[in-house]
């Protein structure tokens, strides 16, 4: 397919056919790099830093800095793993630099609940039995509890394990850690949960 065709007919192409579109000069076809990705790499962002306007602004500098680096991506990896190794990168740098004394949290009441807006994780029953309703908006709001006391790492590794679906494979490659260092903090991380969870319950 020519690099020239209408945008149109690029949404059925490969990652990889549309990043040697984009080297040839038709940034246009990395337009549609962004709309494929940016769903499920602002659900990420948002799962790890708690507000919508963070999340948006590492999603943009993240994507950007892709733009930048495309030349680069050797393709042994997914685009969308290489894409999301640099939001975390993004992501985790962003932490750092906020104050030491302002709580890190997945529920910014400003912003909203960021559980309800994940498509993938919010209930689609508008209709539903409202007892029901009742029962999932608690165990979501014990869920935002617990995950705002686990530390940065482990809230990561959940993210992207639990909410994200991504292979250990897949994020082992995004942290840049072995298989094994991986499946031992996702160990401790749900552990940790786990008895944040059940804390939660008896109180």
């Amino acid at each position: 397919m020519s690099a020239t065709e209408p945008e149109e007919n690029w949404k059925e192409l490969p990652d990889e056919e549309l990043i040697r579109i984009t080297l040839t000069g038709e940034t246009r076809a990395f337009d549609e790099l962004i709309r494929r990705h940016s769903r499920r790499l602002h659900a990420m962002l948002l799962q790890m830093l708690g507000s919508e306007a963070d999340a948006y602004d590492v999603a943009q500098e993240a994507f950007l800095r892709a733009f930048r680096s495309l030349r680069y991506f050797n393709q042994k990896s997914a685009f969308y793993t290489w894409l999301y190794t640099i939001a975390a990168n993004q992501a985790r740098n962003f932490i750092r630099k906020r104050k030491r004394d302002r709580a890190i949290s997945i529920n910014d009441d400003e912003n909203g609940d960021p559980l309800e807006k994940d498509s993938e994780l919010a209930d689609q029953a508008v209709d539903a039995d409202p007892v029901r309703n009742a029962h999932i908006a608690d165990i979501k709001k014990r869920l935002r509890k617990a995950m705002e006391q686990l530390s940065p790492s482990h809230r990561e590794v959940v993210t992207l394990c639990d909410v994200m679906g991504l292979s250990y494979q897949e994020i082992s490659k995004i942290l840049h850690v072995s298989e094994g260092t991986l499946r031992s903090r996702i160990f401790y991380a749900h552990k940790q949960l786990q008895s944040l969870l059940g804390d939660l319950d008896r109180h």
